[in-house]
């Protein structure tokens, strides 16, 4: 059974530095989205909760600590391991930053090395603590964010799982857990890519020809990943249980 990368957020208002953490991760095999601002990184947190969040404190907006102080108060949501990252080292700085709910403290400037060992650290914390999955369930898929996996039961066979890259696994949770929301093309680039996309918003379109490809009984006819006329995508399955 394949297993999709984590997925980490990272709250950064400066460029160089979001962008070399981010290179430091997905080397090894984190899925990544990024944040220049507090108000966007709680939204995206919202949407999609991540796995961890590596949260600058001085950022414009909302600061580290308001927007880690937020997260820890949403009932109901996916906890995530917070890792602050700040250019401040004073004591009390590290105190209030851990009081206000963050796992782990680095400042900088800081070893790309140790900054991905801080976050494995912290994501085998869930490993060996275990606890209940967050899995998405609807007439004819399984989905377990947690586990990154995801699989399909048509009627009357087998369960098949799923051969999904990052970006489709990404992009069927979405859909999964929102049936009969339609998305358009803005929103759904907003909640795969943040912050870091570039280029021509009809990327979207290819992602979802090659997602219906592996999860449609006839891609050319699709049953789940319908599509909106002059809007954009939704997606039909009851969701159970």
């Amino acid at each position: 059974m394949a297993l999709i990368a984590m997925d980490i957020l990272i709250v950064e208002d400066e460029p160089e530095i979001a962008h070399l953490i981010e290179l430091s991760l997905e080397k090894e095999g984190f899925f990544c989205r990024t944040s220049r601002d507090g108000m966007n990184a709680l939204r995206m947190f919202q949407e999609q909760p991540p796995d961890l969040i590596i949260l600058d404190l001085m950022i414009p907006g909302l600061d580290g600590l308001e927007v880690c102080a937020r997260i820890r108060q949403k009932p109901g949501v996916k906890d995530p391991y917070i890792l602050m990252l700040t250019a401040k080292g004073e004591e009390i700085d590290r105190v209030i930053g851990l009081s206000t709910g963050a796992d782990d403290y680095m400042v900088k400037p800081f070893s790309p090395r140790e900054l991905v060992a801080r976050v494995r650290a912290l994501l085998r914390r869930s490993l060996r603590q275990g606890g209940q999955h967050q899995v998405n369930r609807t007439q004819h898929f399984i989905v377990d964010v947690d586990q990154r996996t995801a699989s399909r039961q048509m009627d009357s066979q087998e369960v098949e799982v799923l051969d999904l890259t990052t970006l489709e696994f990404n992009l069927l949770t979405t859909f999964v857990s929102n049936p009969g929301r339609v998305w358009n093309r803005t929103q759904l680039i907003d909640k795969l890519w943040g912050d870091n996309f570039f280029g021509d918003e009809r990327v979207v379109d290819t992602h979802v020809a090659r997602l219906r490809k592996k999860i449609e009984p006839d891609s050319a006819n699709p049953t789940f990943i319908k599509t909106v006329v002059g809007v954009g995508y939704k997606f039909e399955d009851p969701l159970v249980g």
